[in-house]
């Protein structure tokens, strides 16, 4: 069964992008030396990228050449993409696209990108882990890392770790 998992970085008054949804205040930090919790690590662990309609198109309209090449990538979105970036698989329905996804034996999922599709598989309690990488910034205003819809968890602690450029990992389990 596939562990489905999240990834992502949060600035330190809890924004993963500003109102018009820029990420420069992220790139600056590009450089930053992440060691076994790099991007690059990560992702070789991935067979399966899931990410919402905004998050895709944030990704479609970046001049970089799709980097989910070596991924199945999976929109979840009720709207038709014409002429998609890169190979991808449109679903709509979050219920039947969970269990499509626990039945997975290939590798793990990723919940690429924005807080609302996380949002919605940790109320179904499919969200097993989160790395939050918590960055020096302070955005004030954004979206956020996690929508206020009245969801409560109390998730365990896996590890919390002070890396680069002030940066601070934090590893949760849902399960």
């Amino acid at each position: 069964m596939a562990r489905i998992l999240g990834y992502i970085a949060t600035s330190l008054d809890g924004m993963i992008a500003t109102e018009d949804d820029n990420l420069d205040w992220l790139f600056k930090y590009d450089s930053m030396d992440l060691g076994e919790h790099d991007y690059r690590t990560f992702i070789t662990r991935i067979r399966t990228v899931v990410m919402g309609r905004g998050t895709y198109d944030f990704i479609a309209n970046e001049p970089s050449p799709w980097a989910y090449g070596a991924q199945r990538v999976i929109v979840v979105t009720s709207r038709p993409i014409d002429n998609p970036k890169g190979p991808l698989e449109l679903r709509s329905d979050v219920d039947a696209l969970i269990g499509e996804l626990r039945a997975l034996d290939d590798g793990d999922v990723w919940m690429l990108g924005g807080g609302q599709l996380q949002m919605a598989f940790l109320e179904r309690g499919a969200l097993d882990e989160i790395e939050i990488y918590v960055i020096p910034e302070m955005l004030g205003g954004g979206r956020p890392l996690f929508p206020a819809t009245g969801f409560r968890a109390s998730p365990t602690l896996v590890g919390a770790q002070a890396l680069d450029k002030g940066c601070v990992r934090l590893h949760y389990r849902f399960n």
